[in-house]
């Protein structure tokens, strides 16, 4: 399916993660798709992942930006504009479950917000006036631990709730522009990051087992390139009329009944 996103100019933040990561695999999906894609990631890996594609013949801009700090921020903002002239979408993709707890400091637990959170509002923030002039849309990357609690990341948990009540007031805000914002939730999909995790653990293969047995649909993990499907079709005018809305990619396992998994 055409998707309709050939030049378009999509703002992507966290997409310079590990190869297989949902940042890059997006990006790739993005390419794929004839849009431009314009990184912003304070990871180098995003210079090769732009050189990569340059070298494909496709259109593509690294911004190395700490996205906790809001004058680089602004000036990635700025750098995308002065080169592309305008801007159509903005997927706020930044995500990291850094664990800052009830045991954490105050400073810690803001640090969690600035990322996870607050970088969301600056990005659109300066986006703003490109997405009103080209009446484009915002995709924010949410995740479960938003809706139901994880323990031990009062940080994460916050800033994701606080990232889905963004979406809907951000969508009420700018209905009159016609800009559609929508959240993807996103619940156990398998990435370099996961598996990182499970192999701390002591009993990581049979954690692993519990998790993947819990998920109602094939009882298998979501797929990266299932939410970067998702999220590509949330953006273009196939979903023309959706807005204010969280798309729950994760095989029913947040939402469907418990007794879908009695053996």
């Amino acid at each position: 399916m055409d998707l309709g996103l050939k030049g378009k100019v999509v703002v992507i933040t966290g997409a310079a993660g590990l190869k297989g990561s949902i940042g890059e695999t997006m990006l790739q999906q993005l390419a794929n798709e004839g849009a431009i894609p314009a990184i912003i990631d304070r990871n180098d890996r995003g210079f090769g992942y732009a050189e990569e594609l340059q070298a494909k013949g496709i259109d593509a801009l690294f911004c190395k930006t700490d996205v906790t700090n809001p004058d680089e921020i602004e000036s990635a903002i700025a750098t995308i504009v002065e080169k592309y002239k305008k801007i159509d979408v903005v997927i706020n993709n930044v995500g990291v479950n850094d664990g800052a707890g009830l045991d954490s400091s105050y400073e810690e637990f803001m640090n969690s917000l600035k990322l996870n959170m607050v970088s969301y509002f600056l990005v659109v923030k300066n986006a703003l006036p490109y997405l009103k002039a080209s009446k484009g849309n915002i995709l924010n990357i949410g995740s479960k631990v938003g809706l139901t609690g994880q323990g031990g990341t009062s940080g994460y948990a916050a800033s994701k709730g606080g990232v889905l009540g963004l979406t809907r007031e951000w969508a009420v805000d700018l209905i009159k522009d016609s800009i559609r914002v929508n959240a993807i939730i996103i619940a156990e999909s398998w990435t370099p990051a996961y598996d990182a995790w499970i192999k701390t653990l002591e009993n990581g293969e049979e954690k692993l087992k519990s998790i993947v047995k819990k998920i109602p649909l094939e009882n298998r993990m979501t797929t990266p390139e299932e939410i970067g499907n998702q999220a590509l079709f949330t953006i273009s005018n196939k979903a023309s009329h959706t807005t204010g809305q969280f798309i729950t990619v994760d095989g029913g396992y947040v939402n469907l009944d418990r007794s879908l998994l009695t053996e």
